[in-house]
């Protein structure tokens, strides 16, 4: 069966839309009228997750990765607290 929902109440309803599509139905998702959309269950099976590490020791870290870095530090421990804000004009308040 077929059934014909606008964008609000199919982002509203997703999940009942997907459920009917799971069951065989066809969605057809709509905007001001006309069709936009057709929400139709996938033919191919879903995808198991994917693994997790497949990529160990394909790369290398640097033995000296955690070292401090001594013109950053030099900038965090000697540069100004609080750097010169811009210059800029301010105009005055004209009170009556």
């Amino acid at each position: 069966m077929t059934y014909t929902y606008n964008i609000h109440e199919a982002k509203t309803h997703l999940s009942k839309l997907l459920e009917q599509v799971r069951k065989g139905d066809e969605v057809l998702v709509a905007k001001a009228g006309k069709v936009v959309a057709k929400i139709v269950a996938s033919s191919e099976p879903l995808k198991k997750p994917r693994q997790l590490g497949t990529a160990i020791g394909m790369g290398t870290v640097p033995a000296d990765f955690n070292d401090p870095d001594p013109e950053l530090e030099a900038l965090f421990y000697n540069g100004p607290v609080f750097p010169d804000p811009p210059k800029t004009k301010r105009r005055k308040a004209k009170c009556e």
